[in-house]
């Protein structure tokens, strides 16, 4: 396991506590080196809302805007509290992957809860136009953006 990267983490707080929702998935679709990506966050209703997106086709942005907890990619991270990934989002036959995630065109994706603790508040993804596989360390980096803004969420600001 990487160590965690204070400067992307205090980053991602600053931006987190200020509801910079777009600012927060532009820093980690960086950080990752991917083109696109979706910030959802958990409502009261136990669905994940669309806070932020970017580099998804207009088609596509109806299907993602709400999504149920176990479906798709985002809310199978959110359920299972873990990083749900492709190599190949268009190929991708282990059942995870839903018809709207392939109409964005994209390939390489990785979505990580945002947990504080084992409290999930929303999930964060990232995706590639090209076949990627996203290593321990970039699983690590994005984890480490999602608990920063869990743990904002949740009120409770670490230090």
């Amino acid at each position: 396991m990487s160590a965690p990267e204070p400067a992307l983490e205090a980053r991602a707080r600053a931006l987190a506590i200020d509801a910079r929702w777009d600012d927060v998935l532009a820093m980690a679709i960086e950080a990752l080196a991917a083109e696109s990506g979706t910030l959802h966050l958990l409502g009261r209703d136990g669905q994940l809302h669309l806070a932020a997106s970017r580099g998804i086709p207009d088609r596509v942005l109806d299907t993602v805007r709400t999504i149920p907890v176990g479906k798709g990619m985002a809310g199978l991270a959110v359920e299972r509290r873990r990083p749900v990934d492709a190599c190949n989002i268009q190929t991708d036959t282990s059942g995870d992957v839903r018809p709207g995630a392939r109409a964005t065109g994209l390939q390489g994706s990785i979505v990580v809860p945002l947990l504080d603790g084992t409290t999930p508040y929303g999930a964060l993804g990232v995706g590639t136009r090209r076949e990627r596989t996203f290593d321990a360390d970039e699983q690590n980096r994005l984890l480490g953006i999602g608990r920063v803004v869990a743990a904002v969420l949740a009120g409770s600001h670490p230090a």
